[in-house]
């Protein structure tokens, strides 16, 4: 995987890919006003999601067509936002393959699949246009014109157009032409097969599956092959409109639950630029730095508070392992050791809220998103504290004090880390009272993320929070990118019946063999997918095949919620596919062959940790039934 940059740099969790290339893309008046767009239209989403919540709690005066405006700007946001992650080529994608190709192969691997990113976004952008006119003169329910929401779509999708064109025509003249004959032979040799003997084609299933198949293992981004594979189906099938994807894709985040997303995403890049990471962290050094095993420890604690202020896991995994990795090396701890327990924290936090990867399960399956944050909890203690017990028992007690950072008095760490665990406190009770919705609630912990910052603290400048912004805008846009492309896809495998199938095939083997055949088919199906996908995509796509079955067969849907994201986790951190190890090698400046070792011990442990929650279901459900969730 090529390199990422720093969590002061543009955007500290996502690794750039084989089909884009190295540095930024396109002239850069076009990557600033993609800049621009996408952060724009998210802090207007926040200011129409404020005020709407403060006049209907307070002046008693609801705004009906704030849910509609909110949707339709975070869905332009989202697209402009993956335009400039392609811009700067860091969009997710499975490497390890490409890797092991000669440098020529490999150069020519990577120019199809720069053709094959431009050729997404030029069907995506052109479609979503056309949809944009063919519902001209709808309305939203509120009233609105349903052509706002597709049109910034589109142009969205023409701005990632521009980008992938600039990085496809920086390739040289022969991988080019290579790539563009390669393309257009097995288009041509599919049209000729389906024209002269179309008794033999395979079905538009079996090409799908094998396109996918291909282009994931050669490096495509994860939402481009999403998007690819559903578009396979599409061509191979003739029978489906091209605005149809589009359709599905904008349906795929069309969703105000969704919002959360991007505004958890926002308080923690806010969090990283008003100083209150390093204050947290700084505290825990002085409170537990000194035992035995320090500095692991406070690389675990650290985890568990910061996951309970942003939504994203990798953006945590930058802001602890930018402070404590260099503070390992400075210790004589093995580099190594210490970015394997850092990939391994991030797999215990996948379940303490408000994780994304929880909000997205709980739109796709239907669960209550409250319900499966609080059901979290618990097991995301039960891994902490084994990751803890172990930290301390292999680990020695520091000979002198490990210096993080420039000294700051007593004061200032105690009250950066009151002023953190009052923003949790907001979103834990925020949940709790019901008051708000989780979206409601991720903005104003955006709200109170910018206060502390340039009243509090006083070092969260204009343009410190206009950068936090962009790079919020960013990575949300990666990760609903993925969550758009994987809804087109799911909605071919519902086209087919997959679900059905999938459905009666597990509910036949636990029939015979139990339930508990049933959870670890389940967990082995999401480890697996969390390794060769991003983790958002394996939970859209499989989420919702799995979840009515688990329901039929009387398992808890927030226990086995619960479980699903950690075996996602598992697998999102595993060597050798894993991105999300990937990524923490990365932030740590660590070849990842220093860390398999290490990562696979504690990836064991947390696996002994999952069998125990899965077939322990009151660890998941004790919690969230005595706040009123579930039974």
């Amino acid at each position: 995987m090529s390199s990422v940059a720093s969590p002061a740099a543009a955007d500290p969790v996502v690794a750039p890919v084989a089909a884009g290339a190295v540095g930024t893309a396109g002239p850069r008046p076009l990557l600033l006003a993609s800049d621009a767009i996408a952060a724009l239209l998210l802090a207007a989403d926040l200011v129409v999601v404020v005020v709407s919540v403060i006049l209907r709690s307070v002046f008693h005066s609801p705004v009906e067509w704030a849910d509609d405006v909110a949707r339709g700007l975070m869905v332009g946001s989202s697209f402009f936002g993956a335009a400039s992650a392609i811009a700067r080529s860091e969009n997710p994608g499975v490497s390890f393959f490409v890797d092991l190709l000669s440098a020529t192969t490999r150069r020519v691997v990577e120019a199809i699949g720069a053709l094959l990113v431009l050729l997404v976004s030029a069907y995506v952008a052109w479609h979503a246009i056309e949809l944009g006119w063919l519902t001209t003169g709808q309305t939203t329910g509120s009233g609105l014109p349903l052509e706002w929401t597709f049109y910034p779509m589109g142009f969205g999708a023409l701005f990632m157009t521009v980008f992938a064109l600039d990085i496809f025509r920086r390739r040289t003249v022969r991988d080019i032409v290579v790539a563009i004959v390669t393309v257009a032979l097995v288009a041509g040799l599919h049209s000729l097969w389906a024209t002269w003997l179309p008794d033999t084609v395979p079905s538009s299933m079996a090409l799908m599956l094998v396109g996918f198949f291909l282009v994931l293992v050669g490096g495509l981004p994860i939402g481009f092959a999403l998007a690819l594979g559903a578009l396979i189906f599409i061509w191979a099938e003739g029978t489906l409109p091209g605005v149809i994807f589009a359709q599905q894709m904008a349906r795929g985040i069309d969703n105000f639950v969704l919002l959360a997303i991007p505004f958890f995403i926002l308080v923690g890049y806010l969090m990283e630029a008003n100083g209150m990471s390093v204050r947290l962290i700084a505290l825990l050094q002085k409170l537990v730095g000194h035992m035995r095993g320090g500095l692991n420890v406070v690389m675990v604690m650290s985890m568990v508070l910061f996951s309970g202020i942003s939504g994203s896991k990798m953006a945590d995994v930058a802001a602890v392992g930018s402070v404590l990795i260099p503070a390992a090396r400075r210790s004589k701890q093995s580099a190594g050791s210490a970015v394997a327990l850092l990939a391994a924290s991030a797999v215990m936090a996948e379940t303490i809220p408000p994780c994304i990867n929880l909000i997205i399960l709980g739109f796709v399956a239907n669960i209550s998103i409250g319900g499966l944050f609080i059901a979290g909890l618990l097991p995301a203690g039960l891994m902490a504290l084994a990751l803890i017990a172990v930290s301390i028992v292999l680990g020695k007690r520091p000979e002198g004090g490990v210096a993080l950072g420039p000294e700051m008095a007593a004061s200032s760490l105690w009250g950066g880390g009151i002023v953190s665990l009052g923003l949790i406190a907001m979103i834990f009770f925020g949940f709790k009272s019901g008051f708000a919705t989780a979206t409601e609630i991720s903005a104003f912990a955006v709200v109170y993320a910018l206060v502390v910052g340039a009243l509090v603290f006083r070092e969260l400048s204009f343009k410190a929070a206009a950068q936090s912004f962009v790079h919020a805008a960013t990575r949300s846009g990666l990760v609903l990118f993925i969550v758009a492309a994987a809804q087109s896809l799911a909605f071919v495998l519902t086209l087919q019946q997959v679900p059905h199938a999938l459905g009666d095939l597990l509910v036949g083997l636990s029939g015979s063999h139990g339930t508990w055949l049933f959870m670890l088919l389940s967990i082995a199906i999401l480890i697996v997918m969390g390794s060769v996908l991003e983790g958002a995509a394996a939970l859209i796509i499989f989420g919702p095949l799995l979840m009515p079955v688990a329901i039929q067969l009387g398992v808890d849907p927030l226990h086995f919620g619960v479980v699903l994201v950690f075996g996602m986790g598992l697998g999102l951190f595993a060597p050798p596919l894993g991105l999300g190890l990937y990524g923490a090698c990365l932030i740590g400046k660590v070849p990842i062959e220093e860390t398999i070792r290490p990562i696979m011990g504690y990836l064991g442990l947390l696996f002994l940790c999952l069998l125990v929650i899965a077939f322990v279901p009151s660890i998941s459900t004790w919690l969230p039934h005595a706040f009123g969730y579930g039974k």
